[in-house]
C-alpha cells in the first residue's frame, strides 16, 4: 500500500472517531425529561425531608450515564426572601455547564449571578445519588435552575 493511502485512512478513522466522540458527549447520553416527571424540592432550614416547590415552565435534561448530568430550568412564584427563611442555603454552589443545545441553562450566567447576589443557591436534596447533591439557584425575578454537583464526600 502506498503511504498516501495509509495516511488518508488514518486521517479518515481519526475524523470519524472525533465526530463520534463529540456526538456521544453532547447528544447521545442526554434525554429531555418530561416536566411532570421532575419534582423540584428544597431542604428546610430545620432539616427533615425536602419539600416540593412550585415549578412553572420547566425544562430538564438528564442522563443515566452519570448522576451529575441533570440540569433544569424553570420559574417559581416564591420570593427569595421567603425561600431564604424556609430553606437551607447552599454556599458552595458551582453550576456545571450544559450541552449547547440546552440553551436555557447558562452556567456562566448562573455562576455570575450567584457571586453578585442576583441569585441564591439552595440545597435541593442532599445525596440524591451517592456523593451528589441537587442544587437549586433562584434569581430575584423568579427564574430558577437546578443541577447536580459532587458534595464534600467526593470534592477532595
Amino acid at each position: 500500500m502506498s503511504g498516501k493511502i495509509i495516511g488518508s485512512l488514518i486521517v479518515a478513522i481519526a475524523l470519524i472517531a472525533g465526530i463520534s466522540l463529540y456526538y456521544l458527549q453532547v447528544y447521545y447520553y442526554y434525554d429531555e425529561v418530561a416536566a411532570d416527571a421532575v419534582d423540584i424540592r428544597l431542604t428546610p432550614v430545620q432539616g427533615g425531608a425536602p419539600e416540593s416547590i412550585p415549578a412553572v415552565v420547566l425544562g430538564a435534561i438528564d442522563a443515566n450515564s452519570s448522576p451529575i448530568r441533570f440540569r433544569a430550568c424553570f420559574t417559581t412564584p416564591l420570593s427569595q426572601a421567603m425561600l431564604t427563611e424556609t430553606y437551607r442555603i447552599y454556599d458552595d454552589a458551582e453550576p456545571l455547564t450544559a450541552p449547547g443545545w440546552f440553551d436555557c441553562f447558562d452556567a456562566g450566567d448562573i455562576g455570575a449571578a450567584l457571586e453578585d447576589g442576583r441569585a441564591i443557591a439552595f440545597l435541593g436534596e442532599a445525596d440524591i445519588a451517592h456523593g451528589v447533591d441537587r442544587i437549586v439557584a433562584v434569581f430575584d425575578d423568579g427564574r430558577a435552575f437546578a443541577w447536580h454537583q459532587l458534595n464534600s464526600e467526593f470534592k477532595d
